[in-house]
This record gives structure tokens, C-alpha cells and sequence, in this order.
């Protein structure tokens, strides 16, 4: 047995990174809170005070002044201490309160507070191998995860990564068919119909109050009719000669991504692609250690895996599988064209054809 010396100095070094940690965890329920209180809002609106802050969102000044004044410890708010007032800076303001910018951030936050709710659960499962479906979380982990992805789809699913599918972005515009699968609340699927008109665009997804949620929001933007939502798996949703395939942030969540693949290789147009949105990973598990790898292992221990080993098969790919095993499905399931056709830096899209 080798003796190890303690060195003081990688303490310390260790010792800070866990109070940043502890920290930061405690933002979670704060940020969530200050998106559904409307306090990012108001403070980005202009300088207030934490009385003004009050009364412009209907709070009790004093939860708004030790709020306000741990978003300022956080770097999340900007406080001018020569006039006693909080605000938001146009960078604080991007992340915070813009909701429909391409870099809004507090979806993280709410899957981060939702999905640790599961953490009893989680230690039995840990014991036993049993999965906790997607079903069985918190709603804050459907609602933040359509609202944490939704920036990066708004900002780069029609303008990039589409145009990146050979010919796609032609047959959209002309009038394609497409099939959505594992669409969640739809984000994915009624951007890309208010961007091509001409196509038809149906959304599957087994988690029922998405897909409520999903129909819900297309009846609001006019879309109904053109755009549909199903309740289906990846391995059962109807239909055939799709011209397009997408799942966007859950092959990793499939229990049988090997059974999808050969579901949906059967349901497409012979000149069909089936494009795959996942998280960007490498495929040594040292290319993951940074804070973007961080936090998808810490997504994928909470949600993906739980939720892959509840499924049939439970093959649990994880949400930092790499493009090798993603590519080996697709290769084993008879498709002869795989490459990685483009990528943001929490994102590679993967087009598949046959």
C-alpha cells in the first residue's frame, strides 16, 4: 500500500473550487426564482433599487434585497454601491433576461434545481440498476430542458444546421415531410415549420404532457394543422416515406437506440436523411473534462441514464457518448453515409442517410 503526502496547496487549490461549487449550486432555486418573479426583467429595464425592484414585481423588499444582493456576489446582477441600485448588463442581460436570445441560460438552472429533487430516488437506483423514467421527474425537467436548448436550436438549427444536410434545405423549402422524434415540447419541430412552409411536420414523443405542451404552442403560433403532435416511441411512431428524421438531444436517452435506428431507416424516403442533434463530446472520456463535458455528465447521471436504464434494452449510451458508438449504430443498422455535418460548441449534428 503506497503512502501519499498530503500537499496543502492542491488542498486549498481543491478546497476553492468546492466553495465556487457550493456557491453555485445554491444559485439554482435563486435564478429560477428571479425568471418567475420577473426581477431579471425589471432589472433590465433600467437601475432600481431594491424597494423600487420590490414594488415593480410585487415582492417583499426584504427577500429582493439578499436576492439581489447574492446575484451581485454571483456576478449575475451588477450593483453601482455609489447609489444603492441593481442592474443588468447587457452581457447579464443575455443570459438572464432575454428569453428569446440565442444565449439565455436560466433552462439550465431549472433542470439543475428539477432534477435533483430525484436525488433519494437516484441513490436507490444507484443500488439496485433500476431506471427512473423521464416521466417520473419533476415538470421542471421537461420545462427547463426545452427552455436550455431552445437558444442554441433558435440560433443555429435553421440558419446552419440544416443547410448542412445535403439537398434538405431544398426539399424543405419545395414541401417535404418530416417526423420530429422525441420533439418534447416541440421547440425543434415548429421552428423548422415556421420556416418552411410548404412542409409538413409531425411531432412524436411518449411523455404526454409534452406533448400537450407542444400542441399547445403550436395552436398559439397559427401552426396547427400543418404541424401535428403524436404520442409515440422511437421504435413505434407511424409513418413512412419521411423525408427528414430528426431527434435532437435523445438518441443518448433511448433504451434502444439500435431498435430506433432500424425504425427509422424503415421509415424514410429512399433518398431520406435522418438527422441526429447531440451533445458535443469526444470520444476519449479525458476530452470531456471541461465545464461543458461537466455539466452534461452531471445531466446524464441525473435524467439520461436513469432514463435510458428504465427503457427496454437500457443500453444507457450516456449524454457524452462521442460520435463512435453513434456512428457503430448506424453502421450495424444498414446505413452506408454517416458524417458529422456541423457543430457549435455544445452541439454536433450528425447526418445519416442510407
Amino acid at each position: 500500500m503506497t503512502t501519499q503526502m498530503f500537499d496543502e496547496g492542491k488542498f486549498n487549490e481543491l478546497l476553492g473550487r468546492a466553495v465556487v461549487d457550493l456557491g453555485a449550486a445554491m444559485q439554482a432555486p435563486l435564478v429560477v426564482l428571479g425568471y418567475k418573479l420577473g426581477l431579471y426583467a425589471a432589472l433590465a429595464e433600467g437601475p432600481l433599487t431594491t424597494t423600487e425592484l420590490a414594488t415593480r414585481t410585487g415582492c417583499t423588499e426584504r427577500y429582493v434585497r439578499e436576492w439581489a444582493r447574492c446575484q451581485a456576489a454571483s456576478g449575475y446582477v451588477t450593483y453601482d454601491s455609489a447609489n444603492d441600485r441593481f442592474h443588468l448588463s447587457p452581457e447579464q442581460a443575455l443570459l438572464f433576461a432575454m428569453e428569446e436570445g440565442p444565449a439565455y441560460l436560466v433552462g439550465g438552472f431549472e433542470i439543475a434545481l428539477a432534477a435533483g429533487k430525484i436525488e433519494p430516488r437516484l441513490g436507490d437506483a444507484f443500488r439496485s440498476g433500476r431506471g427512473i423514467g423521464w416521466h417520473e421527474h419533476d415538470d421542471g425537467v421537461p420545462c427547463g430542458t426545452a427552455r436550455f436548448f431552445a437558444p442554441a436550436y433558435r440560433a443555429n438549427l435553421v440558419s446552419n444546421w440544416i443547410p448542412a444536410l445535403e439537398g434538405m434545405q431544398a426539399k424543405l423549402r419545395a414541401g417535404a415531410l418530416v417526423a420530429d422524434v422525441g420533439c418534447g415540447h416541440g421547440v425543434s419541430t415548429l421552428l423548422m415549420a415556421k420556416a418552411f412552409p410548404r412542409s409538413t411536420f409531425i411531432g412524436f414523443d411518449y411523455h404526454e404532457e409534452s406533448g400537450a405542451a407542444a400542441t399547445a404552442a403550436a395552436a398559439a403560433a397559427g401552426l396547427l394543422g400543418r404541424v401535428t403532435f403524436q404520442r409515440a416511441t422511437a421504435k413505434d411512431y407511424p409513418g413512412t416515406q419521411f423525408d427528414l428524421v430528426t431527434m435532437f438531444d435523445c438518441l443518448h436517452d433511448l433504451g434502444d437506440p439500435m431498435g430506433a435506428a432500424g425504425h427509422v431507416r424503415d421509415s424514410l424516403a429512399a433518398d431520406g436523411t435522418w438527422m441526429i442533434v447531440e451533445p458535443r463530446a469526444g470520444d476519449r472520456v479525458t476530452d470531456n473534462f471541461n465545464p461543458v463535458g461537466r455539466v452534461y455528465y452531471a445531466a446524464s447521471t441525473l435524467v439520461c441514464t436513469p432514463g435510458s436504464l428504465s427503457q427496454e434494452v437500457g443500453l444507457a449510451l450516456g449524454a457524452q457518448a462521442g460520435e463512435a458508438p453513434i456512428r457503430a449504430i448506424a453502421d450495424r443498422m444498414g446505413f452506408r453515409r454517416f458524417r458529422r455535418a456541423s457543430e457549435t460548441p455544445l452541439h454536433a449534428v450528425y447526418e445519416v442517410r442510407r
